[in-house]
């Protein structure tokens, strides 16, 4: 009876299949934790081209706002700082808005002490001239801070009357500057129009000077001497008093007058006339801005124009010719000038 109990209890127990216990590591978890890493690689990835594109906004906003860079040209202590302003090519109002946001600049920033305007220019428009000439005249009284005239090249004409608003001028032994005097010019179609293309303006017009002068026909005498009247006269006069004030420390006024007839006059000759101060370079500038400061260290920055795109498309449709009726209008219109001009 035993027996066949303990028999029967053997067959009871008997084990069947061993089957595999599920564990952290079953079947198909490797894939899970590949996928995973994927996951995260792929979120941090995201991230930072999210905040490369913050960035990236960021830093166009802010060549946006100030469109200004600075380049170090003169390493040196960053809490004394001189700035270069560059005043090239012929002065139209794109080279006054230039120099009115730059100064601007040089305004906000605590740590300038002194400007430098390096100035290469024949000169231009009166009223470019005259704006870049009142923007340097107000940083002078306003910030009570040294402003020199730096000359390289030419500085003649408009470019010698926006540097007499500094407190000197130096200038390259090579420079030419001076002519103080203004010009008119206009283009005459007459015989053109008439004798080779037989076209005959017809200009109607209520006012007997309102076309004076006109490119249809050859000016009168008279024509042109009230143009010397109500045009260049006071445009020659606001010359000479800019001159006669921003040089009252070396010229009489009536020495002035003198040397306003539209001489050309090189570095040396300048000096020797007192129409500019001192004769060298860059660092004589930096030094005498120094000097006026009363600093015996700074670094030396160049403002320059901020890369934009728009501008430089703007930049390359203008020089792309195209004859409109603005075209003609400048090309007809008499353009009274602070330029230095060898015809």
């Amino acid at each position: 009876m035993d027996f066949e109990q303990n028999e029967n209890m053997s067959q009871a127990v008997e084990p069947g299949p061993v089957k595999p216990i599920a564990g952290p590591y079953g079947k198909g978890t490797g894939w899970k934790i590949f996928y995973g890493i994927v996951l995260a690689l792929s979120i941090l990835a995201n991230l930072a081209l999210f905040m490369i594109l913050i960035g990236v906004v960021a830093l166009f906003a802010t060549a946006q706002q100030r469109d200004i860079n600075e380049e170090v040209i003169r390493d040196g202590p960053r809490a004394n700082k001189i700035v270069v302003i560059p005043l090239e090519g012929i002065i139209q109002s794109e080279q006054a808005e230039d120099v009115y946001k730059q100064i601007k600049v040089a305004r906000e920033d605590k740590h300038v002490k002194g400007v430098i305007l390096r100035v290469s220019s024949p000169g231009g428009t009166i009223s470019g001239s005259d704006q870049i000439y009142n923007e340097i005249r107000k940083y002078r009284e306003e910030e009570g801070k040294p402003v020199v005239a730096f000359m390289q090249g030419i500085a003649a004409s408009g470019g010698y009357y926006t540097s007499v608003a500094c407190d000197q001028i130096i200038a390259e032994p090579t420079t030419y500057t001076g002519s103080i005097g203004v010009m008119m010019g206009h283009f005459v179609l007459e015989g053109l129009l008439k004798d080779k293309l037989g076209i005959l303006p017809v200009i109607l017009t209520e006012g007997e000077k309102k076309d004076w002068p006109s490119s249809f026909q050859e000016p009168t005498e008279e024509q042109l001497q009230y143009l010397r009247d109500r045009i260049l006269t006071p445009a020659y006069e606001r010359f000479v008093e800019i001159v006669t004030e921003g040089r009252k420390e070396s010229l009489t006024p009536d020495r002035v007058r003198e040397l306003a007839d539209g001489s050309i006059l090189v570095a040396g000759q300048a000096k020797a006339e007192r129409l500019i101060d001192e004769i060298g370079y860059l660092d004589d500038a930096i030094e005498l801005v120094k000097s006026l400061a009363e600093i015996e260290k700074a670094r030396v920055v160049e403002y320059r124009k901020a890369f934009s795109l728009a501008r430089f498309l703007t930049a390359e449709s203008k020089g792309l010719f195209k004859f409109d009726r603005t075209t003609l209008y400048e090309l007809t219109t008499p353009q009274v000038l602070y330029l230095w001009k060898v015809d």
